[in-house]
């Protein structure tokens, strides 16, 4: 009897010891997914808690009648797909180009990773002072290459103001890519662009039949992953343009942050943030199955 509760004892042990951390992932994972798919089934404004109580799908509904939310949807799609396809390319150009032999390459590596390092709120500060219509540098070197003539507003328009945002999410993820790829390239064996060449490939048919094949799986696994992150930023699109002009810039999770900071309607903002859980549930399947079947193609 003794020994069957000694094994036990140590058994358990394991499992009690990692209570206090399945308990914090609960507390702070799990009851808030949950409360979130409470409240976007409740009328919950906070302004106006006599009303509060369930109301089925009715703020699913009213999000299919919400001209803001598809444009809100729109600009995410295009915010999205501009942003990943721009770090995906810059940033194997980059990993590239690091992954050459050449003095300083190290300090080079240094300077081209910093970027990754600043916060988003940091981000948007530097870049709003760059595309500032007075002193900012950009429109400052436009103007000088004759592109442009006179002072640019770049926050005025929704295009040049989505496309600032997009430039200043680029620069800072472009070493996320760079360093992704660049692994990926110094596990290629040296030999295989050696055969190649005495097989008489040039640098075009190395980089398409070799290393583009070797890398294909961490660039899909990394434009899966930033895809992820890149729908869900809030900071710097809030922090430079607040998702205007005339919602122009506004993507669906601004607009959830707007709803429930400023509206204070926890309901409608839980119904839109229970859509986004859906739609990134989709792209975090797609991720784990990408990295499965990379470990399956390995062995």
């Amino acid at each position: 009897m003794k020994s069957k509760r000694r094994i036990w004892g140590k058994n358990a042990r394991p499992y009690l010891m990692l209570l206090p951390t399945f308990a914090i992932i609960a507390i702070f994972m799990i009851y808030p997914i949950f409360n979130t798919f409470f409240l976007s089934v409740q009328n919950y404004v906070m302004t106006n808690l006599d009303e509060a109580g369930f109301i089925g799908l009715e703020n699913f509904k009213n999000l299919l009648s919400d001209d803001i939310f598809w444009k809100a949807a729109k600009n995410s799609i295009v915010w999205t797909v501009a942003n990943v396809g721009l770090q995906a390319f810059l940033g194997l150009i980059v990993a590239l180009l690091l992954n050459m032999k050449f003095r300083g390459r190290g300090i080079f590596r240094a300077l081209m990773f910093t970027p990754w390092a600043v916060g988003g709120m940091l981000v948007a500060l530097i870049w709003s002072f760059m595309f500032n219509e007075s002193v900012g540098v950009v429109g400052d070197l436009l103007n000088k290459l004759g592109i442009v003539d006179g002072k640019m507003s770049w926050f005025s328009n929704g295009t040049t103001a989505m496309w600032a945002m997009i430039i200043a999410n680029t620069w800072r993820g472009i070493p996320f890519f760079a360093i992704s790829i660049l692994s990926s390239l110094q596990s290629i064996s040296t030999d295989i662009y050696e055969s190649a060449s005495v097989d008489g490939a040039n640098a075009w048919t190395k980089f398409w039949k070799i290393t583009l094949p070797m890398i294909k799986d961490t660039l899909l696994m990394t434009i899966l992953l930033r895809t992820i992150w890149t729908l869900n930023v809030v900071d710097i699109i809030y922090s430079m343009t607040n998702g205007g002009p005339n919602f122009s810039t506004l993507t669906i999770p601004v607009y959830i942050m707007l709803t429930f900071n400023d509206y204070l309607d926890c309901g409608y903002a839980s119904a839109m943030a229970v859509i986004m859980i859906l739609v990134l549930l989709v792209f975090s399947l797609l991720y784990l199955k990408i990295g499965k079947y990379g470990e399956e193609e390995y062995y």
